[in-house]
């Protein structure tokens, strides 16, 4: 049984990466671009490493640095691509042209 859920969040983890990668070729700008990577990838690495710690054990050396990387990508992914994000912002990065609503210029302009 324990075969079958690893072999499952495998699967699981496969299709969440194949779904960030086709987001990073389809999504029209840099912005959304990112925010479909790194939600997608994050899901997906996380769900194989997962899967790792199914197959061999929680308590295992395995096991142990499946956890780790989970946490640790957990942790960085999101940060990173908030930091990527905000600084191709600044920097002047365009939008794309059917983008509704910017928070973040509202923000900036109200403080001037």
């Amino acid at each position: 049984m324990t075969n079958v859920l690893g072999y499952i969040f495998i699967v699981i983890g496969l299709a969440f990466d194949l779904l960030g990668c086709l987001g990073l070729v389809r999504m029209p700008d840099m912005h959304t671009r990112l925010q479909a990577a790194t939600k997608s990838l994050t899901l997906g690495t996380c769900s194989i490493l997962f899967s790792m710690v199914i197959f061999h054990g929680i308590f295992s050396v395995m096991g142990l640095k499946s956890i780790l990387c989970i946490i640790f990508i957990g942790l960085t992914a999101p940060t990173a691509a908030h930091a990527l994000s905000r600084g191709a912002h600044l920097y002047g990065v365009k939008l794309w042209e059917k983008t509704v609503v910017d928070h973040y210029l509202e923000d900036r302009t109200a403080k001037k």
